[in-house]
């Protein structure tokens, strides 16, 4: 019996191909534009993630000064110290308290120059409890020692031929901000371009390049001893700076973050972005929806002989409802179909056009079985809702009447 709703229903839809697809218009643009964007913006909201993934989890950073942009984009008035780094370190469940300074740098090699991000390194002990944090190891020559100076590690895309034309390896020289240094080694990749392009300076060669005062960070990496005490430090270090800068509990002049916390605000950032998404997606499928049942109605009043003719030869109420109503679901369904594969080649080829012009794997398609398979089913049920009236209507039709009105 279902095989003969569908062959009848086919049968239909195809006598009417022009209305059939016009019909499907707003269906498979709104799955389409869900597909694309959603794929896009999981996509992007993976790359993101992987790019911090390199965070310990036992990691806690404590930010100061701009609201905006990272750390030492702008000099903060009441910047961290020394100070605040030995205070941190005495608390309890605290392994390790370091600070560090970042800034943009003006690198030349090869008569090319290209910008990066240059970190300090601290000596001794804590030296060596950021590498391992961090992940930072040599693929090439090694890692940067106690006194090593005019001598920087950097990442591996910025060794990589394409940044300088020429491949840089250790031993070679190259200029940081206008002063002459020899690579010391190359990062091995991390796939994140926060470590593959960044320049590792010890710190005091760092304040030195860049004129910073003696006593002043941009930011303290914290870890803590053991990852069930992290959510204790951080609140403990809170209360700690909140006393030594004289500000009141939500009126702090300075952030401290934990590297899920971290992720985790990007995720909920992109997952807004998603919602959104379906949001304006969803307008397009509501007038998709809207245009099947208009179809549908029009499909019954052209139909209405037939109808008449159905019931005389002894077809049920439930046969006619079950006809339209299929016949509508599929309308939908085929909408579906074809929106998903606009969305996917869409997604792929804008992904493939956001990495060729901007240069970074940041654009990623990433596509979710569970919403491809959820816009499917999605388009088939906003079809049969929306065929449902038409359905009624022409199954509560009399077959006397429908004669007589079909002349």
């Amino acid at each position: 019996m279902i095989a003969d709703y569908l062959k009848f229903s086919f049968s239909n839809l195809k006598s009417r191909k022009l209305r059939s697809y016009l019909t499907m218009l707003g269906i498979f643009i709104g799955i389409a534009a869900v597909v694309s964007l959603i794929s896009l913006g999981e996509g992007l909201r993976y790359a993101v993630s992987s790019q911090f993934g390199f965070l310990g989890a036992d990691l806690i950073r404590v930010n100061v000064g701009s609201a905006f942009g990272p750390p030492g984009s702008s000099t903060p008035s009441n910047p961290l110290t020394t100070d605040n780094i030995n205070q941190i370190a005495k608390l309890n469940g605290v392994r390790m308290a370091a600070g560090r300074n970042l800034r943009q740098v003006k690198m030349t090699f090869n008569g090319k120059t290209s910008f990066a991000m240059a970190v300090s390194m601290p000596d001794g002990r804590e030296r060596k409890e950021i590498e391992e944090l961090i992940g930072y190891s040599a693929a090439k020559g090694r890692m940067l020692k106690d006194g090593d100076r005019s001598l920087a590690v950097i990442g591996a895309s910025l060794a990589d031929k394409e940044t300088f034309d020429k491949e840089i390896v250790p031993g070679a020289s190259a200029t940081i901000q206008g002063k002459p240094f020899t690579v010391a080694g190359i990062l091995k990749k991390k796939g994140s371009f926060v470590i593959d392009g960044a320049i590792l300076l010890n710190e005091d060669m760092h304040r030195e390049l860049m004129g910073l005062p003696k006593d002043q960070y941009d930011f303290i990496g914290v870890r803590a001893a053991n990852l069930k005490d992290v959510d204790a430090v951080k609140g403990s270090i809170e209360k700690l700076l909140r006393k030594k800068r004289n500000v009141k509990e939500g009126e702090e002049d300075f952030s401290v973050e934990t590297a899920a916390s971290a992720i985790s605000q990007i995720d909920n950032v992109l997952v807004g972005v998603n919602i959104f998404v379906f949001l304006i997606a969803g307008i397009s499928l509501v007038v998709g929806g809207i245009g099947i049942m208009n179809t549908m109605y029009t499909a019954v009043l052209e139909r209405t002989k037939e109808i008449g003719i159905l019931k005389a030869i002894g077809a049920g109420t439930q046969s006619i409802f079950s006809l339209f109503f299929l016949e509508s679901g599929i309308l939908g369904l085929l909408g579906g179909i074809i929106g998903i594969a606009l969305g996917v080649i869409g997604t792929l080829m804008l992904a493939a056009l956001g990495r060729s012009i901007v240069g970074t794997d940041l654009f990623q398609a990433r596509f979710s079985p569970l919403l491809l398979l959820g816009s499917l089913a999605f388009s088939f049920l906003l079809g049969i809702i929306f065929g449902v009236a038409p359905a009624l209507r022409a199954a509560k039709m009399h077959p006397v009447d429908a004669l007589r009105y079909a002349k």
